[in-house]
């Protein structure tokens, strides 16, 4: 679900959740949700909605299923105060601290982060205490088995080598709240812009789903037969990746070229320059063109795949793409099924960066049902 310094640094989710969620059935889960989107837009046929934040909602009531097994309600608290976190942290991510004046004063930044932590670590260790409760007072066998279950168990596990303190307990989730919602929500809504301008790619996105699923929801069988729907999302994550760049640090002497960096120094790959390169994907590099990636990703430039890497490349590829994939898949064919949808006059076209690639403004469109008395 795209790269962040905080991601990458999460071994024990992406790795033991991977398992957990691609090997259980997330299809119906992501269904429901954008199920109860779609359900709220009915009678907004004509009129403008803003959809990055009502793809904030979906996000957010998703991955709350399938990682939490709670609703978006539950975790609504921790989440406006992980946008608030990611906010001040955006700010402050290229400053310098000078040691001694650290330990003397803390910026109003600072004390609001330490303030906002405290709270997240207190709300997430609520939603552990009722898994705990529910084994304690013998109304479930197990802390369950999907991703919160995975680390409480972790965290009540008697070997001390696997035991997960209460600290990574809480930045697991931190990550996986952040990491599984904000990735997917700027992605379909940027799809939702540009397919909103691109009208003919809109509707071959519609006829491949309409000949895939017809009027039904999507399966799983169906979802990976999602060609134009593959190279629309793949353009999407060229053009406005979640994130500007890659960020590794060098755990030894390396030489990489003509280049020797030495170990302990941190280095960021500039994604957003290598994925706009007119050296790499000719004149057009600006424009949305998905049929660039109509023979693979392998084909799409004019050296090789390793210049396209939304999700990261190497060891440390992102295992969270394909649940991003998928659920960016599934709402997609939904809406596509319902709605077509243009560009609101009142969109102000300004990206900024916010842990993940946002719209400023939001993304205004007008919707128009494709079925009378939708």
């Amino acid at each position: 679900m795209g790269e962040t310094s905080q991601v990458d640094e999460s071994c024990f989710s992406w790795g033991k959740f991977k398992g957990v969620l691609f090997g259980q059935n997330m299809t119906p889960a992501v269904i429901a949700s954008v199920e109860t989107m779609l359900e709220k837009w009915k009678g907004k046929e004509g009129k403008e909605i803003e959809v990055y934040q009502e793809f904030r909602l979906l996000t957010s009531e998703v991955i709350s299923r399938t990682a939490f097994g709670s609703s978006y309600l539950e975790g609504e608290k921790i989440f406006a105060m992980l946008n608030k976190l990611s906010i001040i942290m955006s700010r402050n991510l290229f400053n310098t601290k000078i040691p001694l004046i650290s330990k003397l004063w803390k910026p109003a930044d600072l004390l609001e982060s330490e303030r906002l932590a405290n709270e997240i670590q207190d709300c997430v260790m609520k939603i552990v205490k009722k898994r705990e409760d529910r084994v304690v007072n013998a109304e479930a066998d197990s802390f369950g088995n999907d991703f919160l279950g995975l680390l409480v168990n972790a965290y009540h596990d008697l070997d001390d080598k696997n035991r997960l303190s209460m600290e990574d307990l809480v930045a697991e989730c931190k990550t996986f709240y952040v990491a599984g919602q904000e990735t997917v929500n700027a992605l379909l809504a940027w799809m939702v812009l540009l397919l909103a301008i691109h009208k003919d790619w809109q509707e071959k996105a519609r006829r491949e789903v309409i000949e895939v699923f017809g009027n039904q929801n999507p399966d799983s069988d169906g979802i990976s037969k999602l060609k134009i729907i593959t190279m629309i999302i793949y353009e999407t994550l060229r053009l406005y990746g979640p994130t500007n760049g890659l960020p590794r640090r060098v755990a030894r002497k390396v030489q990489v070229g003509k280049l020797v960096f030495p170990a302990n120094i941190n280095l960021l790959i500039a994604k957003a320059a290598l994925h706009h390169d007119h050296q790499l994907w000719g004149d057009d590099v600006h424009i949305f063109k998905p049929e660039r990636f109509a023979d693979g990703i392998a084909k799409a430039t004019n050296y090789n795949a390793a210049a396209f890497f939304p999700f990261g490349l190497g060891p440390r590829f992102c295992v969270g793409m394909t649940f991003a994939t998928t659920e960016t898949k599934i709402a997609l064919s939904m809406i596509l099924q319902r709605y077509s949808f243009t560009l609101s006059p009142a969109y102000v076209h300004s990206p900024v960066h916010i842990i993940t690639l946002q719209p400023e403004h939001g993304i205004q469109v007008i919707l128009e049902s494709l079925h009378n008395g939708a």
